[in-house]
């Protein structure tokens, strides 16, 4: 389930980076003092720390209670510019520091998306932190409008908006009916809470929250879209954070409506080396003997569903795939080159392709959860949430033929993703950021993870963030097609680098690599 809850959350991450916008200057207003802003209750109230179970149907929370872990509710003003106005409460959790003889301080965790939580966290980071967690009260907290925090669900009849446009323009405007459709939801049911959703109003309830825990440094773990919420956080709180690890980077320049489109070739590589990995295991998964004959044999399965859905699993997991779902599914499949990721891809594939030639198909629970994301409206709150941020943060392309002129130029070099990575989405159809993006003004202490492979944030996007904070240090992962590293990923040279830094404080004297395989 936790490769189901990252797919999603993971992937509404990355819909792609809108036209360059002029950038808004950050440092005149966003850090106003208290006093002068009206926001002295927010940083000073008092958190009622307690229980995080809610009843006998919530696992989660009993099992954070088990961990020893406590949890609270911080307030905060829906609207910055009123802060007497309405209020709305972010979920926060804290594994406090046992070693307080060393404590070094609290550490906030974001799990990316935007729309992923991190309530459910802390004993996990814990572990990986090794020696260094206890030095820690280690902080998780949901986002505005995410999880366990006031909620924001637009009733969608869909988990998510990443889908392809298909083989051809019909399927398209399908997908531009759908996208509008989808917006036009948000509008109806929240259009007073839909201007407030955004990365920097994210970034304002992380100061609040730092403020709540007393803290006048707060040290910092990002996943994905979490390392764009950081850099965001540095820049309108400047001088603010303690020891700051950015894992999976994104150019913070890039980041809005179409940041998937800067990672269609990553996924086309990812792919064709899963399919290398899947030929080699024929006898299992029975989708070819070569790399050329896997890719062939998912170009069948998509050109079938064109003509008509798939149907695979059976009553009452049974799901319907056009040619605008299945590579969706590709693409949720390719954000690890580990084998048990590569095995639960081939799992899905040959599924897909029994359904293609008729055959009766069964689904694993991973999969049928990744289709109840796509195809049904049970994680509707997640989806909206995820897309609210989005499309907050920055403004798309509102022509539908911008979107159609970049899916033909790519379909040749680009086969699998290239409709799905330049596909319309909502933000096309939604109101325009009431802010402007942030620019990066300040240089900023930061460690920065990434794999030259990682095919939802790519390398370059590291690379170009490590550029605009002169005084961060990049780890490189040389050969891994692997979203988020640390802790995940099992390799013993970054997990060991990053707790180095969260021990001491200290960066790393130059910039490293490190290889694919553990140790």
């Amino acid at each position: 389930m936790r490769h189901i809850r990252n797919v999603g959350l993971v992937l509404a991450a990355c819909l792609g980076a809108a036209p360059a916008a002029v950038a808004a200057s950050t440092t005149a207003t966003a850090a106003p003092a208290k006093s002068a802003s009206g926001l002295d209750r927010y940083y000073d109230q008092r958190l009622a720390w307690g229980g995080c179970s809610t009843g006998p149907a919530d696992p989660m929370g009993r099992d954070l209670d088990k961990a020893g872990v406590q949890c609270a509710d911080v307030t905060v003003p829906l609207d910055y510019s009123k802060p007497r106005g309405r209020t709305i409460t972010v979920a926060v959790s804290r594994l406090k520091a046992t070693d307080t003889r060393h404590r070094i301080g609290s550490i906030l965790l974001n799990n990316g998306g935007p729309g992923n939580g991190a309530v459910q966290s802390p004993p996990e980071f814990h572990a990986w932190m090794k020696r260094t967690g206890p030095r820690y009260d280690i902080v998780g907290f949901d986002p505005r409008f995410v999880g366990r925090s006031t909620p924001l669900d637009c009733g969608w009849n869909v988990g998510t908006t990443l889908f392809s446009a298909g083989l051809g323009r019909a399927s398209f405007e399908r997908q531009v009916d759908l996208q509008k459709d989808l917006a036009a939801k948000c509008r109806a049911t929240n259009a007073d809470v839909l201007p407030h959703v955004s990365t920097r109003n994210t970034a304002r309830d992380m100061d609040v929250i730092r403020g709540a825990l007393g803290e006048k440094k707060i040290s910092y773990f990002g996943y994905s879209y979490g390392t764009y919420l950081g850099t965001v956080y540095t820049q309108m709180f400047p001088g603010r954070t303690d020891r700051m690890v950015l894992d999976g980077a994104i150019d913070p320049r890039k980041f809005g409506p179409r940041l998937l489109k800067e990672a269609v070739g990553e996924n086309e590589r990812a792919l064709a080396d899963w399919a290398t990995w899947a030929a080699a295991r024929n006898d299992t998964y029975h989708l070819g003997h070569t790399r050329a004959q896997v890719l062939a044999t998912i170009d069948r399965v998509i050109r079938k569903s064109s003509r008509g859905p798939l149907t695979v699993g059976t009553a009452p997991e049974r799901f319907r795939l056009d040619d605008t779902q299945v590579p969706f599914v590709l693409l949720a499949g390719l954000d690890s080159d580990t084998d048990a990721s590569r095995a639960s891809l081939g799992e899905m594939v040959s599924v897909l392709n029994k359904a293609a030639a008729g055959r009766p198909t069964t689904l694993s629970p991973q999969f049928a959860g990744l289709l109840r994301l796509a195809t049904t409206g049970d994680q509707s709150n997640m989806g909206s949430a995820q897309t609210a941020v989005i499309c907050g943060d920055k403004a798309a392309p509102r022509d539908p033929e911008v979107y159609w002129r970049d899916i033909r130029r790519s379909r040749a070099a680009y086969p699998h993703f290239g409709a799905v990575n330049n596909n319309i989405g909502p933000c096309a159809f939604w109101d325009r950021p009431k802010e402007r993006p942030t620019e990066v003004e300040h240089d900023a202490k930061a460690l920065i993870v990434s794999a030259t492979g990682d095919p939802r944030t790519p390398h370059k996007g590291a690379v170009a963030l490590h550029g605009l904070l002169p005084s961060s240090r990049l780890i490189t992962v040389k050969g891994a097609n692997r979203h988020a590293v640390y802790g995940l990923y099992e390799n013993a040279c970054v997990d060991n680098q990053v707790n180095r830094y969260l021990a001491t404080g200290k960066l790393p004297a130059k910039d490293r690599t490190c290889s694919q395989q553990t140790g």
